[in-house]
């Protein structure tokens, strides 16, 4: 029985948050769902966050993506969504800070 690593590596395109990628993977069905599952979550900060800038975008979905994944198991999500908001916070304000020392 053959397993994931001996599966050919094979050129997946996705787009997320509408820009392209080419990677390169065993698995592309499993990259196209975690790619479309990326772009959701950008899309849905992008809808609740005054920016437009893809980098803070992407840095907040990651954000909110790590924290689902460490409150996977986690029966009380009010304390995820708290955490979730105070990064959102503490990432606010170094963004503030740098934007003010760039000037």
């Amino acid at each position: 029985m053959a397993d994931q690593h001996d599966k050919p590596m094979e050129y997946v395109t996705v787009e997320i948050y509408d820009q392209t990628y080419h990677l390169y993977g065993q698995n592309s069905e499993h990259i196209r769902e975690l790619a479309a599952t990326v772009d959701a979550k950008m899309r849905a900060v992008a809808s609740e966050g005054r920016t437009v800038d893809s980098l803070r975008v992407a840095v907040l979905a990651a954000l909110n993506l790590a924290d689902e994944l460490s409150m996977a198991g986690s029966a009380d999500t009010t304390i995820g969504r708290l955490r979730t908001a105070s990064l959102r916070g503490l990432l606010d304000e170094v963004l503030e800070e740098k934007r003010k020392t760039a000037s």
